[in-house]
């Protein structure tokens, strides 16, 4: 069992940045991939980036590929998506999630674990 905690969301300017966090309590951490998605409202859950259970394989949507870095700590069970040069189009509920798999995978129904997500609004 993995349960996850965000926290870090909030309101910023176009151009602005965020970094989001994701505590996780449960023995299986360091052996899950793990991944961030959003949901806008009106739109489906989007794959955001992902992380493999190492650190070292990364995974980004095209569109905030350059912008957005995820990194964890597993010494610490913990998540991050540093968020820079946002857009509004980046306005949604961010939600991590963890994998009970080590390897990376862009399909929500991937994932087995959730949490409650954090709001990030980005004004123009």
């Amino acid at each position: 069992q993995v349960h996850l905690v965000e926290s870090g969301g909030g309101l910023v300017q176009a151009g602005g940045s965020l970094r989001l966090s994701c505590a996780a309590s449960g023995r299986t951490f360091s052996n899950s991939a793990m991944g961030w998605f959003r949901q806008a409202p009106g739109k489906e859950h989007e794959f955001v980036a992902a992380i493999n259970w190492s650190g070292g394989s990364t995974d980004y949507l095209d569109s905030v590929r350059g912008r957005f870095t995820i990194s964890r700590d597993n010494a610490k069970n913990a998540l991050y998506l540093q968020m820079n040069s946002l857009k509004p189009e980046d306005t949604a509920v961010y939600y991590c999630a963890a994998r009970s798999g080590r390897f990376i995978y862009r399909s929500r129904n991937s994932y087995d674990y959730w949490g409650q997500g954090t709001q990030v609004t980005v004004s123009s």
